[in-house]
């Protein structure tokens, strides 16, 4: 047999051997990795108990109608952007949305950004210091000293020296091990993740978001 056939012949017997596998064996298609992306069935089914803990910091009226749970990383940078997203939909309906914060710590700095604002929930400037950063994220974000971050909630009015003393504090050690808990019991994979009356956003987006908000309001009393 000439070279030339040869090199046929195992050419057919490779492309037969690639078509028997693709019908025996098809390929499965890979899903594209996603900022934000969420977990689209939770692993546990979502309750009460473990959406909304009696240590979660919230804000809205508390007998709202609706409650959207955010699984928030005060780094990530998803979270940043639909923090106004929130805020204005609140605004839209301000006797009707109550917003709970759940912690997930996904990046390098995280855990000391969410004892700063822990922290500063104890005296009494949560929101401020929030907002300031989340403000000043770019500045800190994925930096593990956070130095930024401490900054930006000293000009928020945050005392520094006594934040330092609370932030490791055991109500909050707790805290953040509940969140965790909670997060991973519910297949959180991804911030920020959403559940609206218990409900699982499972199209990101800030008009998904709206949208099933919006259902929760308009359903009848």
């Amino acid at each position: 047999m000439s070279r030339r056939a040869l090199v046929v012949v195992i050419t057919l017997i490779a492309v037969i051997g690639f078509a028997l596998a693709a019908l025996f064996y098809p390929r499965q298609p890979v899903p594209a990795y996603q900022p934000g992306a969420q977990a689209t069935q939770p692993v546990e089914a979502p309750s009460a108990q473990n959406l909304v803990r009696f240590h979660s910091p919230s804000f809205g009226p508390a007998d709202a109608r609706v409650t959207v749970v955010e699984f928030f990383d005060p780094s990530c940078e998803a979270c940043r952007a639909f923090y106004p997203i929130v805020k204005q939909i609140m605004d839209k309906h301000p006797k009707d949305i109550r917003v709970v914060i759940r912690y997930v710590l996904n990046h390098k700095g995280s855990e000391e950004a969410a004892r700063i604002i822990e922290a500063a929930r104890k005296q009494n400037l949560f929101m401020p210091v929030l907002e300031a950063l989340l403000d000043s994220q770019p500045a800190w974000h994925d930096d593990a000293q956070v130095m930024a971050g401490w900054e930006a909630a000293e000009r928020a009015g945050l005392d520094v020296q006594k934040a330092r003393e609370q932030m490791n504090s055991a109500d909050i050690d707790a805290a953040l091990s509940k969140d965790a808990a909670d997060a991973q019991r519910l297949g959180v994979r991804g911030t920020p993740t959403f559940f609206v009356n218990g409900r699982a956003l499972t199209q990101f987006g800030a008009q998904p978001l709206y949208d099933l908000i919006r259902s929760e309001i308009d359903k009848p009393r």
